[in-house]
């Protein structure tokens, strides 16, 4: 099993990162367009006093070792199911893929603090799982890099997304 976190600076303040962070448009732009996506749907979003809940699906962009894109299949998708705490300001997720759901596991939980009036750390901790003899180390790392590199690219996307937004 792979664990690891990614930290990225988001310049803006805690209320305006969980503003945008669940706002449809703006995710919309950031996986089909920005992640390049070919799929991406929100398909719930409720608030209520004490959490806010989601859930999207999306086929994600994949550049995966001929084996392991194999395994998956060419239709590869998943599920989503998030939740904010509106109390711990902690957003915790866990994705269910359409190909050997059993076998497996990712999940993770994001927070943010600030640093300065408006810049706040982001801070992702995630779990990869896959439990497939011969190929589970294979899935668990290449994941974790394909991973990193759309939260990357997510703060980049983030930040132009609100300096686009002042001007």
């Amino acid at each position: 099993m792979g664990k690891f976190t990614v930290t990225h600076e988001i310049n803006c303040n805690a209320e305006t990162f969980w503003e945008v962070f669940f706002d449809k448009a703006f995710n919309e732009q950031l996986f089909l367009r920005e992640l390049g996506f070919p799929e991406f749907t929100v398909i719930s979003q409720t608030d209520s006093a004490t959490s806010l809940v989601r859930k999207v699906s999306g086929q994600p962009k994949m550049d995966l070792p001929g084996p392991v894109a194999k395994l998956l299949g060419p239709g590869f998708r998943f599920t989503e199911d998030g939740t904010f705490d509106k109390t711990t300001k902690l957003w915790k997720f866990k994705m269910t893929p359409s190909t050997m759901a059993d076998k497996l596991r990712q999940e993770g939980s994001m927070r943010i603090e600030p640093i300065g009036d408006s810049k706040v750390r982001r801070i992702a901790e995630l779990s990869i799982e896959a439990k497939i003899f011969g190929l589970g180390g294979l899935i668990e790392s290449t994941t974790e890099k394909q991973l990193r590199e759309g939260w990357d690219k997510s703060a980049v996307f983030f930040n132009r997304y609100l300096q686009s937004k002042k001007g």
